[in-house]
């Protein structure tokens, strides 16, 4: 990797890649209509293809971190930090440790967006968001070693052990998508899957399907109280989305709307909710990813995009996530690259316009002695973050549990500190 100047080292891509985009132009943050993105991340950062190779490999490393789905290659989050071999390409870092006493500096705000370096996020999160029980708490080492991975990191350090993401929801407008199909054409050298890959990423609407996690998690946390087992809480939940005709209603009993509570791992801890639903509550954070995942399929789809994929429920909203493998956009010239994915922490905020909601998330992972530079943390706008770029298609907004004890999503976010 080339040694980039600093003033791009502050907005180099992540790694884990939560994306640090500028002002963002008419995007599906808007909703509706063609979106218009700010190209790819690797162009608008000046980052060479072997950089977004870099990057995309600690992602997937990151990824591997404590799934419960698989056997884990290294220590889950929650049970240590991982391990490092002497040999490890891995250049990230954990932060340093920072008094619990020191207040944190006001971030550097422009266009929706506030940013800081990740050691002044931590000052920040430990008189904040760190409490526990109503006392602060100092960031830990392991919560440090989490945080070091980028925007999943902050997504880490604030939900607990890495969320499965499998309780996701979107919009899609289908009529939208039959109606571009009809009515308008390729453009000029477009292909069929280029076309019809841009006509469905426009008919996404990322507000639509932010409100309709933050109306599912409302549901849920409603459900919630006063339930001291998860008996209970089922039959509030499934009686409250009777009065509202919700199609969630129709679920099956294994599916991950019901069993998202029981699957979360600080809802059976003793210091978490110790099995009791009313101890939890639900919060949402965000990803956006590439729909071209499937190796076996067309190398245009995976190219331009597939249509099909990834598309919500109609009823529900639900997306199925199972085939998400956190992979890239292929290139579409030679000496292209594409970063795979992007994750945005929300919480419990309950201010009712989405534009005045703030989404935390970093750049890349700290790798302060190597070109990629130190990592920093993003407070966006919604309007920001939802901007898309080429690098993703899809936006999709997630329920997890976390602890009522904790304090890491606030209800009210003030950007930039204050």
């Amino acid at each position: 990797m080339y040694k980039r100047p600093r003033f791009l080292t502050f907005a180099a891509a992540g790694a884990v890649i939560c994306t640090a985009g500028f002002t963002p132009s008419v995007s599906q943050a808007a909703g509706g209509g063609d979106v218009v993105t700010k190209g790819s991340y690797a162009e608008t950062h000046g980052l060479t293809a072997d950089d977004i190779k870099n990057i995309n490999a600690l992602n997937e490393r990151a990824m591997a971190v404590g799934q419960p789905d698989k056997p884990p290659t290294e220590t889950p989050p929650s049970a240590g930090p991982p391990s490092r071999t002497p040999d490890s390409d891995d250049d990230r870092e954990t932060p340093p440790a920072e008094p619990l006493d020191r207040m944190p500096d006001a971030y550097r705000a422009y266009g929706g967006r506030a940013t800081t370096v990740v050691n002044n996020y931590i000052r920040k999160w430990q008189q904040v968001y760190s409490h526990r029980d109503g006392k602060k708490q100092q960031m830990t080492e392991e919560q440090r070693e989490m945080l070091s991975y980028g925007c999943v990191g902050v997504t880490w350090v604030n939900s607990g052990l890495y969320p499965t993401n499998r309780l996701a929801f979107a919009a899609f407008d289908e009529n939208k998508y039959k109606n571009d199909l009809t009515n308008t054409s390729p453009r000029p050298g477009e292909t069929r899957a280029e076309f019809e890959g841009r006509i469905a990423k426009g008919s996404f609407d990322e507000r639509k399907g932010f409100k309709r996690a933050r109306d599912v998690a409302s549901v849920m946390n409603k459900a919630l109280e006063n339930a001291h087992d998860e008996g209970t809480y089922i039959s509030n939940l499934k009686a409250d989305l009777t009065n509202k005709n919700d199609a969630l209603l129709h679920e099956d009993s294994r599916s991950n709307f019901y069993s998202a509570l029981r699957n979360t791992p600080s809802f059976r801890e003793r210091d978490g909710g110790n099995y009791d639903p009313s101890k939890m509550k639900a919060v949402i954070y965000s990803k956006h990813f590439w729909s071209g995942q499937d190796q076996r399929g067309s190398s245009d789809k995976r190219k331009y995009g597939d249509a099909e994929a990834f598309r919500p429920d109609q009823g529900t909203g639900l997306v199925d996530m199972s085939r998400d493998r956190n992979i890239p956009r292929s290139p579409t010239s030679p000496g292209e690259g594409w970063v795979n994915f992007d994750y945005g922490w929300f919480g419990a905020q309950t201010e009712a316009d989405a534009d005045k909601t703030t989404w935390t998330h970093g750049d890349h992972y700290h790798a302060p002695n190597s070109d990629l530079g130190p990592m920093h943390v993003h407070e966006s706008k919604f309007r920001n973050w939802s901007a898309g770029y080429a690098d993703f298609d899809r936006g999709a907004y997630v329920i997890t549990f976390i602890p009522k004890s904790w304090n890491t999503a606030p209800g009210k976010v003030e950007q930039g500190w204050p």
